[in-house]
């Protein structure tokens, strides 16, 4: 199922972290008929668009009121990665009205539309792992979210599966991920984004020390994604496969922080300084302590084959390409 060039596709979420690199990779695939959706603010943000091809952008309440009064132009694909990503966020309400309803009337507009509809799930979903990280239909129902942000997502995921759309949209439960384009994300930047300008001011890197009695301090397990690989995995259900359904993308390899903190220092050809603080107490009981996706599912109803980067090869490629430009 190739998209034709012409086609229109829509994005939210578009000047974002993953949405900006989801444009970038449509307009090397030679996509540029693209309706952009953004909150742009007060900040930084808009410098993500400079050098992007599309040919309009709307304001999330332009872009719904549009969506809801069913006046918003045909188009062959939504990707839908809009969302509040905080998972320190506590208005839950907000979350409820940004990241699930808009999300429930975005799908059902593009299903009367018979609009391809792939949008943004988490891994936060899954929880504290209790039950693995398992993307089966069977398992989903039962999962139990450890804060609003992940439960939010879990709605929509829930909503989709209950109603039986599953077969005919996409959910991606995107891991860790890491990359280009996260400059505006404040708290919820990477730690490899944090931490490269930790290393460039005091010569070190801060990691929080472990409250949990399986895991040293620094060795919480993470399934860390490059973000053009998270980018490759959208595209690849937005353009190249009918299939539907609820997906993990993750590398399907659990690194420690550790790991994470030696791979940007030897980016950096720096010897490693690893200093341990204390876990912010908002974050404490709400902390996951290992993900790893179960890529079998991706790999097989979903047919993707590629690999996913290392943290090696994903935090050099960062450094080289992006965080030594800045």
């Amino acid at each position: 199922m190739i998209r034709q060039m012409n086609q229109r596709i829509i994005v939210t979420g578009a000047a974002g972290f993953i949405g900006r690199n989801i444009v970038e990779m449509l307009n090397r695939r030679g996509h540029e008929n693209l309706l952009l959706v953004d909150h742009l603010g007060n900040d930084e943000k808009w410098k993500n668009l400079v050098g992007l091809k599309y040919e309009d952008l709307l304001q999330p309440p332009q872009f719904l009121d549009l969506v809801i009064g069913d006046k918003l132009s045909p188009a062959s694909v939504c990707i839908h990665e809009g969302a509040c990503s905080a998972t320190t966020e506590k208005n839950a309400d907000y979350l409820l009205e940004n990241n699930y309803r808009f999300t429930r009337l975005l799908c059902e507009w593009s299903l009367r539309h018979k609009t391809r509809f792939v949008y943004a799930s988490s891994a936060a979903t899954y929880g504290d792992g209790a039950l693995g990280y398992n993307d089966d239909d069977a398992v989903t129902p039962k999962l139990q979210p450890l804060n609003m942000y992940g439960y939010s997502k879990h709605m929509f995921d829930l909503w989709a599966l209950q109603n039986g759309l599953l077969d005919k949209i996409v959910g991606l439960k995107y891991f860790n991920v890491y990359g280009p384009y996260e400059d505006h994300k404040g708290d919820m930047r990477s730690l490899v984004q944090k931490a490269y300008h930790q290393i460039k001011s005091k010569g070190y890197i801060e990691l929080f020390k472990s409250y949990h009695p399986d895991y040293q301090d620094g060795e919480q397990k993470r399934d860390f994604v490059y973000v053009r690989d998270a980018a490759k995995v959208t595209l690849h259900f937005a353009l190249d496969t009918k299939a539907g359904g609820l997906y993990n993308c993750g590398a399907g390899q659990a690194r420690t922080w550790v790991d994470l903190a030696k791979a940007l220092f030897s980016a950096m050809n720096l010897k490693p300084d690893i200093r341990f603080i204390e876990m912010p107490e908002i974050l404490q009981g709400k902390y996951q302590y290992f993900t790893q996706a179960d890529e079998k599912k991706l790999q097989t109803a979903g047919g993707y084959k590629h690999p996913f980067a290392s943290i090696e090869e994903g935090v050099a490629d960062y450094v080289r390409t992006h965080l030594s430009k800045q």
